[in-house]
């Protein structure tokens, strides 16, 4: 059973970087999305980034080369490399885990973009 283990996070100035990470635990093989999606209040979950098992990676129309998605070696580790954040950056950010017939989501974790 794979679970999922976010960190990273918190309130960072406008212009600043964050980065998130999203470690993948248990019997991962085959073909699996590992990503980042947000939700602000009143809003829709949306795609932040994903990369796939092979290594393909999409991004949510809004990041316009302001993020970075990256893996660890073993492929069981997601990293989000955020800069030049916004005040509409501030969203619950959660991590997914998603293959044929199994879709994981993380518990989330809050970044606040704010002066």
């Amino acid at each position: 059973q794979v679970q999922l283990v976010e960190s990273g996070g918190g309130l960072v100035q406008p212009g600043g970087s964050l980065r998130l990470s999203c470690a993948a635990s248990g019997i991962i093989f085959g073909s699996y999305y590992m990503g980042w999606y947000r939700q602000a209040p009143g809003k829709e979950r949306e795609l932040v980034a994903r990369i796939h098992s092979s290594g393909s990676i999409a991004y949510g129309d809004f990041v316009k080369g302001r993020f970075t998605i990256t893996r660890d070696s073993a492929k069981t580790t997601v990293y989000l490399q955020m800069s030049s954040l916004k005040p509409e950056d501030t969203a619950v950010y959660v991590c997914n885990f998603r293959k044929v017939g199994f879709d994981l989501w993380g518990q989330g974790i809050q970044v606040t973009v704010s002066s």
